[in-house]
């Protein structure tokens, strides 16, 4: 009989790469996820690894118990969730990833929902990037991930995660409240000789900024790089920048900017994800219930 731990452990390495992550994510030793999977070794019967420079790559016998290991991981908490789900009270720890605006916006009120109506339940959130924390959800570091994607930018599709959307965010153009160097903003082409902040290189929202400026026929001065939306905002309230910002940062407070439309109203897609074979679990689905309230609500 092959033991599911060590399974799960071969499943891990296929999916994560080196032995040294699968021993970050699941808390053990390097040399103790060696010597399961050589004890697995022992119980298939067959070789599963083999060297290739200082790592290890899966036989492929050792692809055909990580295909199968899946399938099992999944059986299991889809027998977790029916035993949860045949409960009258709901318990459980949700492990929740979200992105910063999110974090801002939404958990306070979320958190707070949670513990009165659901005071059983023990949610551990952590701020992710969305791409990143899909992924997670997908490997079991996470149960839910709120993300979000850009007009023409899907985020990655994972097997066996599903989406629902939270609520569609409107873009739009931020700049100060007094014009800069006396030169009146009412579009984003007004914009093309002043200084930009935006998100870092690789952010789906850099891509998507600098496509609506190109779009605008002119290419972005950005001077000013930072992932933390709230920098951005006191670069652009400050009157040292301009840029394009999601309604969701203001959510239950006045904009210290002024706003423009822009061309199109472009929304990005604020969605939870999680993966299929849990999504019934009852306090996942209260999650995500309290989500969709409080997500109504602000946005």
């Amino acid at each position: 009989m092959l033991d599911v731990r060590r399974l799960r452990l071969l499943h891990e390495l296929k999916i994560r790469g080196t032995l040294a992550e699968v021993a970050d994510a699941m808390k053990y030793s390097p040399s103790s996820v060696s010597q399961q999977l050589t004890l697995l070794e022992k119980e298939a019967g067959v070789k599963l690894l083999r060297k290739s420079g200082r790592r290890v790559q899966l036989t492929p016998q050792a692809e055909i118990l990580a295909e199968h290991a899946a399938a099992l991981l999944a059986t299991l908490e889809r027998a977790e969730t029916d035993l949860a789900a045949s409960l009258s009270t709901v318990t459980g720890t949700v492990r929740l990833a979200v992105f910063q605006t999110a974090a801002l916006a939404l958990m306070p009120d979320f958190l707070t929902i949670m513990s009165i109506e659901y005071p059983e339940v023990r949610v551990e959130m952590t701020q992710r990037e969305p791409e990143t924390a899909l992924y997670e959800t997908w490997a079991r570091d996470f149960d839910i991930v709120v993300a979000e994607q850009y007009p023409g930018h899907a985020a990655p599709h994972h097997p066996g995660l599903d989406r629902a959307i939270l609520a569609k965010d409107p873009i739009r153009l931020a700049a100060p409240r007094t014009d800069l160097g006396g030169k009146p903003i009412s579009s984003l082409a007004d914009t093309a000789s002043m200084a930009w902040v935006m998100e870092p290189h690789g952010a789906a929202s850099r891509h998507w900024a600098e496509q609506a400026c190109r779009s605008a026929g002119f290419e972005p001065d950005v001077r000013y790089e930072t992932a933390d939306l709230q920098a951005q905002i006191r670069l652009i309230s400050s009157g040292n920048a301009v840029g394009l910002l999601p309604d969701l940062v203001w959510a239950g407070g006045v904009a210290p900017v002024r706003l423009l439309d822009l061309p199109g109203l472009p929304e990005r897609t604020v969605f939870t994800s999680t993966r299929t074979a849990g999504r019934i679990h009852p306090a996942i689905r209260a999650c995500r219930e309290v989500l969709e309230r409080v997500a109504a609500e602000r946005m």
